[in-house]
């Protein structure tokens, strides 16, 4: 009998999938999946449990779901609860204007353009958040969570036309340290990626205008840089921009013809003395007519992160400012076709943004919930300065917000040279051996990006304290031990 043919092979995949490059991260979560399954299976370890502090999920690290979003979803999901006298009246009130919303069901499908009662609230959330500044519901596209609206925005603004003897294919200015899975998103996409640093001396990672008039410059010539990336509160990093850092890039932007693509997930998460959250969208209303009606914005916003945490139930929003009536158009049928959110995401989402009002049944527990998330990751940020800076070798800057914080580490050259004979980063060389022998998962910096010669570790402050306080002991004698080796 005749073999037959594979008619898909490595030749015929799709260009854009094989210039995707896998994550260092991938190869640490599978070896620590194996080291559960061996211990499982009752192979001796000098470690009773792996612990994972590289994720960003919060509700995996340990933080417990929000119980008046757990509330009104379990009453959608299972209707008969209405008549249940175990859930207070606000939560029943929520949840049957919500079914309401949905034709009766979570279980339909939803509209093209997903609910336009979600796409009223979140422009209503917004216009509370900044205080009154305006918000058009037409202006919000709902999507499968935050990572889906940023590939999808790039998707719309990245086009490689233009090559020949000029400049070629679109430039997107991104963050160094910056989540990977943006870059993923741009490497698809198939944009330029033009790195800025952050400023990893003094204030935490810094924004520097100086440092993205740089790369601008430097890029001009051999592509055409078009889209500014921020992530603020940022991932790794903690940082928290201030009002005057968001007036000088919406300037910088304005200059040199630049369009925002804001993230601003982590927005709900500023911890740090002296900080605040404010949205770029605000900050740009309040500059004036000169900015507010030119600049182009689009800012990013999910239930993943933030108090919610529901990162599985896959919602996030893009809100447009000053789009072209014209792409308006065109977008609104591209994303349509591309995007809408489960309709029980798009629930999940719409419940986080608009919290129990004082005077209802569920505002005391809601609000004993919010401080208590700020107060772990801010006593949390706080113990993984105080340990780390005692630790020869180890540098971190204090993070304002977000759930990260990112420490460089000092690698021994002959660690290099090892990782390298091995196909390895020094980086992952480090945290596979802290994993093997510690059973301790903390994220490869390089993932995120860093200057040349410095390694750095990701890790996530949402880990109960307790926990998170024996990681970091565990940290300083695996740290000691290591450099000791290859001294």
């Amino acid at each position: 009998m005749t073999s037959l043919k594979k008619v898909l092979t490595l030749k015929e995949v799709s260009p854009m999938a094989h210039r995707l490059t896998g994550l260092k991260t991938d190869l640490l979560i599978a070896r620590a999946e194996e080291l559960r399954k061996e211990i499982k299976q009752g192979v001796k370890k000098p470690f009773k449990e792996v612990i994972e502090v590289h994720s960003g999920d919060g509700q995996a690290m340990g933080t417990k779901p929000v119980t008046f979003i757990r509330q009104v979803m379990a009453a959608c999901f299972y209707p008969e609860l209405l008549q249940s006298d175990r859930l207070p009246r606000d939560v029943k009130f929520r949840a049957q204007e919500l079914l309401q919303q949905c034709g009766g069901s979570v279980g339909v499908y939803s509209d093209t353009f997903g609910l336009e009662y979600v796409q009223h609230n979140v422009a209503r959330f917004i216009e509370e958040r900044d205080g009154g500044v305006p918000c058009d519901p037409q202006n919000i596209y709902l999507t499968a969570g935050s990572q889906k609206a940023g590939q999808l925005l790039l998707n719309l603004l990245v086009h490689t036309s233009g090559c020949g003897s000029g400049p070629c294919g679109t430039g997107v200015l991104v963050p160094v340290p910056c989540s990977p899975w943006f870059s993923l998103a741009l490497q698809e996409a198939g944009g330029v990626r033009l790195p800025y640093f952050l400023a990893d001396q003094g204030v935490c990672w810094e924004l520097d205008v100086q440092e993205l008039q740089r790369v601008v410059q430097s890029a001009r010539g051999h592509c055409t840089p078009s889209v500014l990336y921020i992530n603020n509160p940022g991932n790794p990093t903690g940082h928290v921009q201030s009002r005057q850092s968001i007036e000088e890039v919406i300037r910088f932007a304005a200059s040199e013809g630049l369009y925002l693509l804001v993230d601003e997930v982590y927005q709900d998460s500023v911890f740090g003395q002296g900080r605040a959250f404010l949205s770029y969208k605000k900050v740009l209303y309040e500059m004036g007519p000169e900015f507010s009606s030119r600049v182009e914005l689009a800012a990013i916003h999910s239930a993943s992160k933030g108090v919610a945490g529901e990162c599985g139930s896959r919602c996030g929003f893009i809100e447009f400012v000053n789009l072209d009536p014209q792409v308006k158009s065109l977008s609104a049928s591209y994303f349509s076709a591309n995007s809408v959110p489960p309709t029980s995401g798009q629930l999940v989402l719409v419940t986080a943004l608009h919290s129990p009002r004082a005077g209802e049944p569920s505002y005391y527990t809601w609000t004993q919930e919010s401080q208590s998330h700020l107060s772990s990751l801010s006593r949390n940020a706080a113990l993984v300065v105080e340990s780390l800076d005692r630790i020869p070798g180890i540098r971190v800057l204090s993070p304002q917000g977000g759930f990260f914080c990112f420490p460089r580490i000092h690698i021994p050259p002959l660690v290099v040279h090892e990782a390298e004979t091995q196909g390895l980063s020094p980086d992952l060389f480090y945290c596979l051996r802290f994993l093997e022998e510690w059973g301790v998962a903390v994220g490869p910096g390089s993932d995120f990006g860093a200057r040349e010669g410095s390694h750095h570790i990701r890790l996530n402050l949402l880990l109960p304290h307790d926990k998170l306080k024996s990681v970091l002991e565990s940290l300083e004698k695996f740290h000691l031990q290591f450099t000791e080796e290859f001294s």
